[in-house]
């Protein structure tokens, strides 16, 4: 009987720390995530998930799943020919929650547990939420909410209008169509009810332009428009934050424009055909698309070299911090560029704006930027070794996966089986963030009580 009853305390003791861990917001996020992605794995693998009634493979299921919940929008299947109704339904509600509701959730219980974020948590987690405290988060919740609804449903009713009007559809499938890619790109999805993408409205700004407007709101991160909110347009009363991730938003989108509408002017496959205005229109639309949302009004398979390379830089950067946006984010960037730039100029701090950087939010910029290259150097090099495919295409699918764009070249479904699972960890890890991740592994590794003695190696 001792020993039984040892055996027993000791499996309570354990039972008891794990959900003392999993009650920690830091490890509930990938917990959450996780358990979406499940659910709509499951649920995907019905037969009546799909038009034909059978049931789609697991590997679908699950990239589906996992690219719908990390608001990716990379796909291996038509998503309207090959999901039903109740597919199409199940994959909008998952990006609407990855979009929204896992965050949220994640502060809910945290709050509801009696608990805040620690030091440890809120210096580990600033880098995606922008340190997002426990005084603040219900009021911030409100603001996500009430941004949502009214974004989500002005846009919705723009898009029912625009497609009974000008192209005839009928009114039920008219406000499928709307809703469905409203929510998409509010959450910066990228799917869409459409099997050419958004290529049928290229000279159509009265259907792309609410989109765009859409993805770059909900882009700039939920701080920011907190900030907005509470300051308006007073330059000088923004936070930092806010003046890093306005200003390198609107250069990033400028650099974006300038790069594709020069680089794509005369290629036959892409802008050639269009007259000015529709030039205009669809680099605008292509330099907003690889900061976070995976929809194409171009067909990128067919952008040059020097496109897609832009399009590489744009997607790693990606959109605000706590927001829907993947990458490692705008001020992750500007943070490092800062770093250089005080470097060259031999400064003894980094800063921007007149405000100079701690040494933590330099050291988390660093972390983030090395792990996430680090991660995609890997994914690429993988699958290039399992597969025949064109590197750079390889590459791009997966910077795309990791910062949750999804944009393809059109290689998704051509993956081996290998190749999808590796682009699923790649969404996954995008999605919670590089910081998240290795935190919630860690399992709350502690500072050293002492430090060893200082020797500096020479660098370059």
């Amino acid at each position: 009987m001792g020993l039984v009853k040892v055996l027993y305390s000791g499996a309570a003791w354990a039972h008891w720390r794990s959900v003392k861990a999993l009650r920690d917001p830091i490890r509930l996020i990938p917990v959450l995530f996780l358990a979406a992605i499940a659910i709509g794995t499951v649920l995907l693998s019905l037969p009546f998930a799909t038009v034909e009634g059978v049931r789609a493979p697991l590997l679908t299921a699950l990239f589906t799943s996992t690219s719908a919940v990390a608001v990716t929008g990379l796909i291996v299947v038509d998503t309207p020919t090959y999901w039903s109704g109740f597919g199409q339904g199940v994959i909008l509600l998952l990006f609407q929650v990855g979009g929204f509701g896992i965050m949220t959730s994640a502060t809910l219980l945290g709050l509801m547990a009696g608990r805040g974020f620690g030091l440890r948590d809120r210096m580990a987690t600033q880098v995606e939420r922008s340190r997002l405290e426990t005084h603040d988060a219900l009021t911030a919740l409100r603001l996500i909410l009430f941004i949502t609804v009214a974004v989500e449903g002005i846009v919705a009713l723009i898009l029912t209008v625009r497609l009974i009007a000008s192209y005839g559809e009928a009114p039920g499938l008219a406000l499928w169509h709307g809703v469905f890619h409203s929510v998409s790109a509010f959450n910066n999805a990228g799917f869409s009810s459409y099997s050419d993408s958004l290529m049928g409205f290229q000279n159509d700004p009265l259907f792309l332009g609410p989109i765009m407007v859409s993805i770059i709101i909900t882009a700039l991160g939920f701080p920011v428009m907190q900030d907005l909110r509470t300051n308006g347009i007073v330059w000088r009363r923004w936070s930092l934050h806010t003046k890093i991730t306005v200003g390198g938003t609107a250069a990033l989108l400028v650099l974006g424009f300038l790069a594709i509408l020069a680089m794509e002017w005369d290629n036959p496959d892409t802008l050639g055909p269009m007259g000015w205005g529709a030039k205009i229109l669809n680099a605008a639309f292509h330099s907003v698309m690889p900061r976070t949302a995976g929809f194409n009004s171009l067909n990128v398979g067919a952008f040059h070299d020097e496109t897609l390379m832009t399009n590489f830089f744009l997607m790693f950067v990606g959109g605000g911090s706590a927001g829907t946006a993947g990458g490692i984010k705008v001020t992750t960037f500007f943070v490092l560029f800062a770093i250089v730039l005080s470097e060259i100029l031999g400064r003894q701090d980094a800063g921007l704006f007149q405000r100079r950087f701690g040494r933590e939010i330099e050291r988390q910029a660093l972390a983030v930027t090395v792990l996430s290259a680090t991660l995609i150097f890997v994914a690429t090099t993988y699958i290039a070794s399992i597969s025949s495919l064109p590197l750079d295409d390889i590459l791009f699918e997966c910077i795309s996966a990791f910062s949750t764009v999804g944009l393809s070249t059109g290689i998704t479904a051509a993956l081996p089986p290998g190749g999808l699972l590796a682009l699923i960890v790649l969404m996954f890890v995008g999605r919670v963030g590089t910081i998240t991740v290795a935190t919630a592994l860690a399992l709350g590794g502690r500072e050293l009580p002492f430090r060893y003695p200082q020797e500096n190696p020479i660098v370059g």
